[in-house]
This record gives C-alpha cells, sequence and structure tokens, in this order.
C-alpha cells in the first residue's frame, strides 16, 4: 500500500484527540440546554462559558466580543450583511478585495442585487491588496471594508492593521476573514485594529461546523438568525455545545505551538525550493509574507486536477486551491486576480502542510509529484511543441 500523506490542510484538518477528549463529557454528561435554568443546563452555560472565555484570550479580546457560529462562511456573511443593513444613512458602499473566499464575495454579489455598492481593489503579483487604491476610492459612502487575512489558496498574507488604519480614518468598519490565519498566525484583536473577524474550527484541528466571529465592542451589526435569544440576542438556535468546547480546546492548543511555524516554513521551503527546480514551474503567492504551510505551485502544460488524481494514487492528498470550488472547471479567480494567464492557472498545486507534516513526507512528495509532472507533460501536445 502507498505511503499516506496528508498535503492539504488549508482545506481542513482532522480533529486533535484532545479536542475529542474535551467534547465527550459534553456528549456523555453535561448534555443539558445551556439556556435552562435547572442544574443540569447551568452545568451546560458553565461549559459555553468558559469556552466563550477561552477563546477570547487565545485571540486578545473579551469573552463577550465573541459570537459562536456554524463556521467560516455564516461568520462571513453575518458580518458584511449584519455591517452593512445597519450602517449610517448615506453609507452604501463595501470594498472588498478580488481575491476574497467565495462566501465573501458570494455575499458581496447578493448586496449589489440589493442596491448597495461594491468596489472590488485589484491585488499585485504577489496577491497583495493595493493600497494606494483602497485610498483613493474610500470615501464618505464606505460604511465597511472586507479583506481577508490571509488567502485560502496562495497564502499571501494581507497588512491588515494598515488597511484597518485606512478604513477608520474615513469612518468605516474593517472586517478581515482570518479563517485560514487563526490558529496559525498570531493574532491579538487588542491592537490589530479591526472591528470584525470571522474564523472557522475544521482549519486548525476542531471539528467541522462550528466557528465564531468577532464583534468589536460598540460595532453594530444586526442578528443574523432570529430564534430564542441565544448569543446574547443576535444568533438564535441551541448552542453546538461539544463542537464549541472542542473549538475552544483546539484554538488553546493551536496558539501553544505557534512558535513552531519557524519548523515548519522551513519544510515549506525545502518543498518549495526543490520543486521550483522543474522546468517551467513558478512560485504563486508572495515568497515570503505567506502562511508559514503554504505553498502554491504553478506547472506549465499541464492540467492542476489531472496532478491531484495522480496524487492520490501515490497516497498524497494536495488540492489545485479552494475545497469550496472543486466541482469548478474555471481557472482560479485568486491566480487571474495575480495576472496568471489563464491556461497557466489550471496548472497550479496547492501543498499545504502542517505541524504534523514529517520530514519524510516532504521527502515522499519529492520523490513523487516531479515524475507525475514529468509523465502528465509527456501527455501535452503543446509540451512537445516547446521541447523541439
Amino acid at each position: 500500500m502507498a505511503r499516506f500523506v496528508y498535503a492539504d490542510n488549508a482545506a481542513t484538518t482532522p480533529v486533535a484527540k484532545e479536542v475529542v477528549e474535551a467534547m465527550l463529557p459534553c456528549l456523555t454528561e453535561h448534555w443539558g440546554n445551556p439556556s435552562s435554568l435547572y442544574g443540569k443546563g447551568q452545568e451546560a452555560a458553565s461549559l459555553l462559558s468558559a469556552a466563550r472565555a477561552s477563546v477570547a484570550k487565545s485571540l486578545g479580546c473579551k469573552p463577550e466580543e465573541i459570537y459562536f457560529t456554524s463556521g467560516g462562511s455564516e461568520s462571513d456573511n453575518w458580518a458584511i450583511k449584519g455591517a452593512m443593513h445597519h450602517a449610517k444613512k448615506g453609507r452604501n458602499t463595501l470594498i472588498t478585495s478580488k481575491i476574497e473566499h467565495h462566501a465573501v464575495l458570494r455575499t458581496c454579489e447578493t448586496l449589489e442585487k440589493e442596491g448597495y455598492r461594491v468596489i472590488y481593489l485589484d491585488v499585485d503579483e504577489y496577491g497583495v491588496v493595493d493600497l494606494r487604491q483602497l485610498r483613493s476610492v474610500i470615501d464618505e459612502t464606505t460604511a465597511l471594508v472586507a479583506v481577508m487575512y490571509a488567502n485560502n489558496e496562495i497564502g499571501t498574507i494581507q497588512p491588515i492593521a494598515e488597511i484597518a488604519e485606512i478604513a477608520h480614518a474615513n469612518g468605516a468598519l474593517m472586517f478581515t476573514d482570518a479563517v485560514q490565519a487563526v490558529g496559525h498566525e498570531p493574532i491579538d484583536l487588542s491592537t490589530l485594529g479591526v472591528d470584525l473577524l470571522a474564523l472557522s474550527g475544521h482549519k486548525f484541528n476542531a471539528p467541522k461546523g462550528v466557528g465564531a466571529l468577532y464583534v468589536g465592542r460598540g460595532v453594530k451589526i444586526g442578528s443574523y438568525i432570529d430564534g430564542g435569544g441565544q448569543e446574547r440576542r443576535r444568533r438564535g438556535g441551541t448552542e453546538n455545545l461539544a463542537s464549541i468546547v472542542g473549538l475552544a480546546k483546539a484554538l488553546e492548543l493551536a496558539v501553544a505551538r505557534l512558535p513552531e511555524r519557524d519548523m515548519i516554513r522551513q519544510k515549506r521551503d525545502r518543498l518549495m525550493n526543490e520543486l521550483l527546480k522543474i522546468p517551467y514551474s513558478r512560485l504563486n503567492g508572495h515568497p515570503t509574507e505567506r502562511l508559514a504551510g503554504n505553498l502554491n505551485i504553478g506547472f506549465e502544460f499541464i492540467e492542476g486536477e489531472s496532478m491531484i488524481l495522480w496524487l492520490d494514487m501515490a497516497g498524497i492528498c494536495a488540492s489545485t486551491g479552494s475545497a469550496c470550488s472543486s466541482d469548478s472547471l474555471d481557472p482560479s479567480h485568486v491566480l487571474l486576480a495575480t495576472g496568471v494567464p489563464h491556461e497557466k492557472a489550471h496548472g497550479s498545486l496547492r501543498l499545504s502542510i502542517s505541524h504534523e507534516t514529517t520530514d519524510e513526507d516532504i521527502d515522499y512528495i519529492l520523490e513523487t509529484l516531479p515524475p507525475i509532472v514529468e509523465r502528465l507533460r509527456e501527455m501535452s501536445p503543446l509540451y512537445e511543441t516547446v521541447k523541439k
């Protein structure tokens, strides 16, 4: 049987053993409804309160600024729609970037249909937002600036603090989709300057289906789900207690592991440097200002989907980009925005490693991938023409 190497941590991560252990009591003993006044319910309410305090401590904010959700997509929708629907009169403009996750881009499209104005910022060849353009388009009609912390496909990290300063100088709120960054980058909300931040548990070894939205004190956004008044009357529905406790534990573990980023970065760079020796290959994203575990490389003359299938047969899990658009045959909107030509965007491969990735895993990828690239290129008439 082929060796198994998981190199798609940007898509999802396995639930950590410690997280499962933290969740089990919520499923077997403390299964009460946190809204109930009797003892069983108050046991659950106490665990919910402790989880909220733990997440707040990990992020450098106050417990009352954390709202639990079903994940990143809900948090993105709630932050953006909530901010725009409750903006002051005359502020009907939303500014975002062309490389946002589809949970943000589709939300923007919905708001455009409602009559809101949306401005999509350009990015440079590395995927960094054009701050000069931001300064030129932001004005007194801007209600919200929404720029992701780190890109899910190419790993580029944005200058969020500087963007927040520009937004606030013009009276606008600042939201960042930090789904890829939380648990992988040091984030201190007491100094970052954002008003709203989204995160998702399954990106850092918590279960799927649980996330959170940070809403800074004094920031006014509307309720997202009407119901029984949970989450301080802003998000109705009985809380998913076990998963929330799991998220809090996973984030605590992830923050404690942040010093390991240098080790992860070293393994990524070894992988990058060796793979870039393959002819007609290129790095997608910023060479240094990127997530430690993210590597996105384009190989000309072949299709990314073919590489994924061949790697899978060899026991290696990888992707071409966002897992949320894996059923689409269109080239990555992120790569196109950075100036990668349509035909070259199809040949990109994302490898996202973690603290669990070993040197032997890196060796196996390096042994396996180059022959696959060569084999696929031998089937390409265009590559044959280039060789001639």
